[in-house]
């Protein structure tokens, strides 16, 4: 008798410190502070719907989600694939807040409104080397058929009652942009060609554009060549003859010139000592230099990039 109440007490008394040793553990039978299944509408699916789910869960302190638990992508069954799946998991003081994105994808054909379930799972948690589990239940909705079995045909074999054409995009204010980006592209394009004496029956805007070219290959040699091919082009631009008693006048037809009034005054004087002064005078370089200057203001002039 003695015995038996010996091994009585110290029964209890080993129950008793397994369970003070349980609650300093922490360790708890329910694995989730809170648990939802957030699921669309029931109704109205077709082959080829997506279907999301979402699950937000809470765990208590020191619990973890087993991510093997999770269902694997791809195909469930013959019907049923699971394209996707996410999880967003945020820390807290007590647990961890889990966010678990489902996207299924049915490609059932039924040929009358049917009644299918997608199949639940079980989610699994690690808290302090134990393992504790939280079943997902299956989920039903109904899916129909995308159209009628028998197709109806009139006495000519036509489908009385044809698909719905789609209709037309309104497209008016994309083709009035259009108009408009055309328009200002013309508008560009003919005043680039302008400045730069493009156009047909426009001579005067490509003057010094010519006389330009000519420069370029004459030396100083050829400076009487030079100066009446730069003579050619004040001809050719006032219509008339253009000398240095006359630029008064050349400047009332042409006064966007007087910005390089200094420079076409040396042209002109400098002309008329050369062809018309002391045969003495020496051309230099630097005078050849000065001329082909003046042209390329000119030409900037008649560009209207100057």
């Amino acid at each position: 008798m003695t015995v038996a109440v010996k091994g009585l007490f110290r029964g209890s008394a080993w129950a008793f410190v397994t369970l003070l040793l349980a609650a300093c553990s922490g360790t708890s039978s329910q694995a989730l502070r809170d648990f939802q299944l957030q699921t669309p509408r029931p109704f109205g699916y077709v082959i080829g719907d997506t279907l999301p789910q979402r699950i937000v869960l809470e765990t208590r302190a020191g619990m973890e989600l087993e991510r093997s638990s999770l269902p694997t992508p791809g195909r469930l069954n013959r019907w049923l694939q699971l394209n996707a799946v996410t999880v967003q998991e945020t820390a807290g003081n007590d647990g961890k807040r889990y966010q678990i994105d489902l996207q299924y994808q049915q490609f059932y054909a039924p040929l009358e409104v049917k009644a299918l379930s997608i199949p639940g799972f079980t989610l699994r948690f690690q808290q302090h080397g134990q393992t504790l589990e939280q079943p997902v239940a299956a989920w039903t909705f109904t899916t129909a058929p995308l159209r009628e079995l028998v197709v109806r045909q009139d006495e000519h074999g036509e489908y009385m009652r044809p698909d719905q054409a789609p209709s037309l995009l309104d497209d008016a204010a994309i083709v009035r942009r259009l108009c408009v980006s055309l328009t200002v592209a013309l508008g560009i394009a003919l005043r680039l060609a302008w400045l730069y004496g493009y156009l047909p029956g426009l001579p005067k805007r490509s003057v010094f554009k010519r006389a330009q070219r000519q420069l370029q290959n004459l030396g100083l040699q050829q400076l009487p060549q030079a100066l009446a091919a730069v003579h050619t082009a004040f001809n050719g631009l006032h219509g008339k003859p253009v000398f240095l008693h006359k630029l008064a006048e050349f400047y009332q037809g042409h006064p966007e010139y007087r910005s390089i009034a200094d420079e076409l005054t040396w042209f002109f004087d400098y002309s008329n000592r050369y062809f018309f002064g002391d045969a003495s005078i020496m051309p230099q370089e630097h005078d050849l230099q000065k001329l082909k200057t003046l042209c390329l203001h000119c030409r900037e002039i008649e560009r209207g990039s100057r």
